[in-house]
């Protein structure tokens, strides 16, 4: 088996991490293995955004706005952004291209963000990708300074991973996701 498949196969979303993170340049070196990622027109049709530190209030703030929290309920989900030391928001930030529709644009970006958790779970450190109903909703791209035309596919949440599951992953039949014509 291959070094790639290895770590695909060893990849799990770690809900529970511990306060350390990559640093500012771990994470460029990482981003820099994600973008090699399949890339029509090699458009680079994404961008992502480094939250830190109270920075990753904002994350909470913008979801308690949109779902219309209140009192102990708006203290929860904005609270809920520090679960991890570093928050990373996946922006599909499409180009003008007459070649290259948005959805294959966007699956490019969605593949970024596959590969990153990939590449930064094979570094050893816990990731789990974050999406829901108010992902794309205009407080939470406002919050975010998103440019008109990006969008908020979600937010992969960093950091130190809490003890190593000794539980192998469970595989999946690939039969019953492969046919021929």
């Amino acid at each position: 088996m291959s070094a790639v498949a290895d770590a695909a196969r060893r990849r799990r979303s770690r809900s529970k991490v511990t306060d350390v993170a990559p640093t500012h340049e771990q994470l460029l070196d990482a981003v820099r293995s994600a973008a090699t990622v399949a890339d029509h027109s090699e458009l680079r049709p994404w961008r992502l955004i480094e939250f830190r530190g109270d920075d990753r209030l904002v994350v909470g703030r913008s979801l308690a706005d949109a779902g219309g929290a209140e009192g102990h309920a708006r203290d929860k989900l904005t609270q809920k952004a520090l679960r991890a030391p570093l928050i990373i928001a996946v922006v599909v930030s499409p180009r003008d291209s007459r070649k290259v529709p948005y959805w294959e644009q966007e699956s490019v970006a969605s593949g970024v963000a596959h590969l990153l958790s990939l590449v930064l779970d094979d570094e050893g450190w816990g990731v789990f990708w974050r999406t829901g109903v108010l992902t794309r909703a205009p407080e939470v791209a406002a919050a975010h300074g998103l440019r008109e035309g990006e969008q908020l596919l979600g937010w992969l949440y960093v950091g130190g991973r809490d003890g190593d599951d000794a539980k192998p992953r469970k595989l999946l039949d690939p039969e019953q996701f492969v046919s021929t014509p």
